[in-house]
C-alpha cells in the first residue's frame, strides 16, 4: 500500500506464472492445407457375393473435404452442422473446404479448418464428402481431373435432381460412421452410454488403431464396410494440327474458384505426367458448334479407323454414369454404370441414321476437326468444368480409363463413390439385387423411366 496526493493507493502484485483470462471468444482460423500429413491410400477388396467392393481403411482418415453446393444458404448451414457433428464425435479429423466456402463458413464453426489452392488436395484428402446434387459431384471429382487416383466420395443428395447422390443428409451419423470404420473390424455397441468401450476384435492384417478404438455409437458387426462403385472416367487429349498436346490451355468454368488458373501438370505426379497430360471426365467430352450458325463437321476414328464425318450441333463422348446426363439428353443410351463402355452421341445430326454408339471402354477414339468447317473454331468441353476452343486440323484423343487390380491385390482408377446400404427399417427389398437398388431406384423415381401418361395414371 502507498499514499499518492492524500489518497490511498492499493498495488496488487500476481506471480510470473498466472494464467490470463480472455472474454474474446475462441480463435476460428483459416490454415493452410500444406500443414496437413500426406494422404492415406485406402484399398477395395472384391467379394463373391457383390459387384461393388468393399472399402478398406489401413488406418483411420484424418484430412475430409467438404463441398457443399454453391449459392445455397440451406446447404451451406447443413455443411456447418455437418462438420460440426465431425469436430465433436471425431475431435482428431482434419476438416477442409475450397476456398470460397472456407471465407464464409469458417465464422459459424468454433474450431480451425483448412483450405488451399485445389492444386493441393490430391496429395492430402483421404476422402470427399459432398452435400449437393450431381453438378457438386462433379465439381469434387474435377478437382483431381489430373490423377489417376481419387478419394472416396461421400455423397448426400441436396440438389436439383440428385440422380448419382446415394444418401439423404437426415442420415448423416449413419452415413459418416459407416465410411469412416470401414474395414476397421471393430464392433460399436450401446449407443446411449456414455462410458461406451469398444469390443475390439482381432484385424485380418494384425492392425488396430487408437482413432478407432473410442469411437461411440451403434455396432456395424465385425465385418461389416462401405460398398464402393468404382465409377469409369474418360481420359482426354486435346492436340493441334502438329500433334502437340494443348491441354494446358484449358480453361475452368465451375464457379467454385473464379481465380483458378489452367492447369499446372507440375505438380501432377509422375504417372500423370507420363500419360501425355490427359484430363479425366466423369460424365462426357463435348465438341459443339457454340455461338456458330453453321453446323460443325467432325471426322470420327475409332481405333485410328475412319468411322465417319459427323454433321451436327456438336458429338459426345460418355461414359456409363454420363449416359444419363447429356448424352441422356441428346437422345443416347442409358446404361449401367457397371458396364465397361463408352458412348458415342451426335447432338442433332444432319442424317437421321446418325444412330448412337455403344464401345468398349479401351476403345480409342479421335474426334478431329474436318477443313469443311464454315465456323472456324469449335468449343470443346470437359464435363462442363473445363474448356477451349478448338481450330480446324486439331483433334481430341479420347480413350476409357483402365480400372483394374493393382500388383498389391487393390484396386485402382475410376471414382470411388460411397453406395448406401440398406438399413433394418427399409422393409422387404421384393428380391431386387443391393447392387442394383439405389440405381434402379434413380431410374423409377428421379428420371421416370418408361413413365405412364394420360388420365388416371
Amino acid at each position: 500500500m502507498s499514499r499518492l496526493g492524500g489518497h490511498r493507493r492499493l498495488v496488487f502484485r500476481f506471480p510470473s506464472n498466472a494464467r490470463s483470462f480472455s472474454l474474446t471468444p475462441c480463435r476460428r482460423e483459416v490454415l493452410d492445407v500444406s500443414a496437413l500429413p500426406d494422404r492415406i491410400l485406402p484399398k477395395y477388396k472384391q467379394s463373391s457375393a457383390s459387384s461393388l467392393l468393399s472399402l478398406q481403411w489401413p488406418e483411420p482418415p484424418r484430412n475430409i473435404l467438404i463441398i457443399p453446393k454453391l449459392h445455397a444458404p440451406k446447404v451451406t448451414l447443413s455443411a456447418a452442422s455437418f462438420a460440426n457433428h465431425i469436430h465433436s464425435e471425431y475431435p482428431n479429423l482434419n476438416l477442409v473446404f475450397e476456398s470460397r466456402v472456407a471465407s464464409t463458413i469458417h465464422e459459424s464453426l468454433p474450431f480451425p479448418i483448412y483450405t488451399s489452392d485445389p492444386g493441393q488436395f490430391p496429395g492430402k484428402i483421404d476422402l470427399v464428402t459432398t452435400l449437393g446434387g450431381d453438378g457438386t459431384i462433379l465439381r469434387a471429382a474435377s478437382l483431381f481431373s489430373l490423377h489417376a487416383s481419387v478419394p472416396p466420395i461421400l455423397s448426400f443428395s441436396m440438389g436439383t435432381l440428385g440422380f448419382l447422390g446415394e444418401w439423404k443428409f437426415e442420415e448423416y451419423k449413419r452415413a459418416w460412421r459407416e465410411v469412416y470404420m470401414s474395414g476397421s473390424r471393430v464392433a460399436v455397441t450401446d449407443l446411449q452410454d456414455p462410458h461406451t468401450q469398444a469390443a475390439i476384435q482381432g484385424r485380418q492384417d494384425g492392425v488396430d488403431h487408437k482413432d478407432w478404438e473410442g469411437v461411440r455409437g451403434k455396432s456395424m458387426g465385425i465385418t461389416r464396410s462401405s460398398k464402393i462403385l468404382l465409377r469409369h472416367r474418360l481420359k482426354v487429349g486435346i492436340y493441334d494440327a502438329a500433334g502437340i498436346n494443348m491441354n494446358e490451355q484449358l480453361m475452368p468454368t465451375s464457379t467454385a474458384e473464379p481465380q483458378q488458373s489452367p492447369p499446372n501438370f507440375e505438380r501432377a505426379g509422375p504417372k500423370e505426367q507420363a500419360s501425355c497430360r490427359q484430363f479425366h471426365a466423369v460424365n462426357e467430352l463435348v465438341i459443339h458448334r457454340g455461338p456458330n450458325p453453321h453446323l460443325a463437321i467432325i471426322d470420327v476414328y475409332v481405333n485410328n479407323h475412319f468411322l465417319t464425318e459427323a454433321v451436327a450441333d456438336g458429338i459426345l463422348v460418355s461414359t456409363p454414369t454420363g449416359s444419363t446426363a447429356y448424352s441422356l439428353s441428346a437422345g443416347g443410351s442409358i446404361m449401367h454404370p457397371l458396364v465397361k463402355t463408352l458412348l458415342i452421341t451426335p447432338i442433332c445430326a444432319r442424317s437421321l441414321s446418325f444412330r448412337p454408339l455403344g464401345l468398349p471402354l479401351n476403345t480409342k477414339v479421335v474426334l478431329k476437326l474436318s477443313e469443311k468447317n464454315r465456323g472456324r473454331e469449335l468449343e470443346v468441353s470437359i464435363d462442363g468444368k473445363r474448356r477451349a476452343g478448338a481450330t480446324v486440323g486439331m483433334e481430341v484423343r479420347v480413350e476409357g480409363e483402365t480400372v483394374g487390380r493393382t500388383p498389391d491385390g487393390s484396386w485402382a482408377g475410376g471414382v470411388p463413390c460411397v453406395i448406401r446400404s440398406p438399413s433394418k427399417g427399409d422393409g422387404e427389398r421384393d428380391g431386387i439385387a443391393e447392387d442394383d437398388d439405389g440405381w434402379v431406384g434413380g431410374l423409377i423415381g428421379l428420371l421416370k423411366f418408361n413413365y405412364p401418361f394420360g388420365e388416371g395414371q
